[in-house]
């Protein structure tokens, strides 16, 4: 197979870091350009990092990006220039972000996925399964924790299981957001779908889903130990991807789950 030249955006963030670390050992990538949205005097693994810039991106097949969505959308507007494809692993968009993203992916292939994760993605499936098989007389509410240093809430995980409620009741999900806290040691189950984010320490990432009756409760969780996973996620959607045409894919199309 020949090798995927791969762009790294974000270099300098933890996904970013371990990406370069996980693409180094594995053959079938060869990473040529890392960015930053600020100048970075350093060279990284050899490469000296830059800006977005058309120039950056010219010679590579696919770009993964872990930054931020100010950061994403310039790397769209470049990647759709010059037929790009793009690993999208960016979290915190909004309601018209996701459509403009649409749009953009029909004129490039674009892998877009809050977690990369294998168990995430099966939560993700048994969560539309259970939200489906409940039905309304169910409430639910989706918990999350992060480390101290996670800026968004709920994290982008948290809203691909709150989607995945939704899709279960077949209801569009904006309108089935309901609260948001932070940091609160409870919260409560509602008609619409309550999250909690905890921040603290350098815990990777936990998840879970509740269902309650009033009569019995019903969770759903998944516990990640290494960003590895996640970092292998993201090469492994970038091999899935590399031979596809324009359109917006997810994980779930890498793992082939119905």
């Amino acid at each position: 197979m020949k090798k995927i030249n791969l762009a790294i955006t974000g270099c300098m963030g933890r996904m970013g870091k371990q990406i370069i670390k996980s693409a180094k050992s594995d053959k079938n990538f060869k990473i040529v350009t890392l960015t930053e949205n600020r100048v970075i005097k350093n060279k990284i693994s050899g490469i000296n990092p830059c800006l977005n810039t058309i120039e950056a991106f010219k010679k590579v097949n696919l770009i993964i990006d872990f930054s931020v969505p100010k950061c994403t959308f310039e790397i769209l507007k470049i990647s759709s220039k010059l037929k790009k494809k793009v690993v999208i692993g960016t979290t915190g968009f909004s309601k018209k972000e996701e459509a403009l993203i649409k749009k953009y992916s029909r004129i490039i292939p674009i892998l877009k996925a809050g977690n990369m994760s294998l168990g995430i993605n099966l939560l993700m499936y048994l969560t539309e399964i259970a939200s489906k098989s409940l039905g309304d007389k169910f409430l639910s509410k989706v918990f999350e924790i992060h480390h101290k240093h996670k800026k968004d809430y709920p994290s982008g995980t948290a809203l691909m299981l709150g989607r995945g409620i939704a899709t279960g009741k077949n209801k569009e999900f904006y309108r089935l957001i309901g609260k948001k806290y932070l940091n609160q040691k409870s919260f409560p189950y509602g008609k619409k779908i309550n999250f909690n984010s905890l921040r603290k320490g350098e815990i990777v990432g936990e998840h879970e889903v509740a269902f309650s009756s009033g009569k019995e409760i019903i969770t759903l969780n998944h516990e990640a130990f290494d960003r590895a996973l996640y970092s292998e996620g993201a090469l492994t959607a970038a091999k899935w991807l590399n031979n596809k045409k324009p359109g917006l894919y997810s994980m779930r199309d890498v793992l082939n789950f119905s």
